[in-house]
């Protein structure tokens, strides 16, 4: 596909200094910092989070890499026939989408390749591939730090307008969706790079991050949760939509942030099937049931009457 990897995203808090705090504690490598804003690294995915100020928790912008001018030419002509207006840069171009208010951006970059890591030996029935020694999860010392941004999760008032900008405007593909509730569309071959919900106001629902495995997602979870139980939003289970095993926590500022792990991957758009997913096929295949502040956050209500300034 033309689209090849959600590059980046920025995240828009009244609270940028005790947010960015959070996310150095996930794992995020903090890194260049000017005025006010604050970048943060993935191993392979090189930059990936941009933290500003802003009055309240928000989807700012996104960046989504292309391939070449001509996937440019593509994608601004598509988003003019929706009469949308796009800006151009050397190797770039930007439009907003206006329901939300977030800009994305499509800029010439290189394919993302991560190195092949040897896959997380299991013992099962019939089946030894870890003889004589212990799971390499429980003897994992390190801190869990995520590979790569996989998706951000945004509310709007109109999703279905939302889902026209990302799908007919810059050439998102569905993959599945969520009844009566939200449409999963990829840029990459990740089952899902942005997901859009329906939603009283708009806003940033979760950032989701990839880690190794699932004893990562355990240990990153357990390692955040120690010092800052409150943290906890929910997990560990698996998705149906994506098939990911992850688990959710909370920033300061009442973004969700998910590690996952072992994500469908879409390689060939021929042999995919998308599906409209009801009830509890829409949230989770199997774990704890999703708490009532992960289908409706607490501020919600806040954040509609323009009174949020945090959590």
């Amino acid at each position: 596909m033309a689209l090849h990897r959600l590059t980046s995203v920025t995240m828009g808090v009244p609270n940028v200094e005790e947010t960015a705090a959070y996310y150095a504690d996930f794992g995020l490598q903090r890194g260049d910092e000017s005025g006010l804003q604050i970048w943060f690294s993935t191993r392979d995915g090189g930059r990936q989070l941009r933290i500003v100020p802003a009055a309240t928790r928000r989807l700012v912008d996104l960046h989504v890499g292309v391939d070449d001018a001509d996937d440019l030419d593509r994608a601004a002509g598509n988003l003019r026939n929706l009469g949308i207006e796009v800006e151009r840069g050397p190797g770039w171009i930007s439009a907003v989408e206006k329901v939300t208010g977030t800009r994305a951006y499509l800029e010439i970059a290189g394919r993302l390749t991560q190195d092949t890591v040897t896959p997380t030996p299991y013992n099962g029935p019939g089946r030894t591939e870890r003889p004589d020694t212990r799971a390499p999860g429980i003897l994992r010392e390190d801190r869990v730090a995520p590979r790569k941004l996989g998706h951000a999760v945004m509310g709007s008032t109109d999703p279905q307008t939302t889902e026209a900008f990302f799908v007919s405007g810059l050439g998102f593909k569905i993959s599945d969706r969520i009844k009566g509730a939200g449409t999963f569309m990829r840029c990459s071959t990740d089952h899902h790079n942005v997901l859009v919900l329906g939603a009283p106001v708009s806003f940033l629902h979760h950032t989701s991050w990839q880690v190794d495995d699932v004893d990562d997602v355990g240990r990153g979870a357990a390692t955040m949760l120690e010092d800052h139980p409150e943290r906890h939003v929910w997990g560990l289970g698996r998705h149906y939509g994506g098939s990911n095993f992850f688990w959710y926590l909370k920033d300061p500022a009442g973004n969700f942030s998910e590690y996952y792990s072992d994500m469908d991957c879409i390689v060939d758009d021929q042999l995919w099937t998308p599906q409209d997913l009801e009830g509890a096929r829409g949230l989770f295949s199997w774990g704890p049931p999703p708490p009532p502040s992960f289908i409706h956050p607490d501020d919600l209500a806040a954040m509609m009457t323009g009174a949020h300034t945090g959590p």
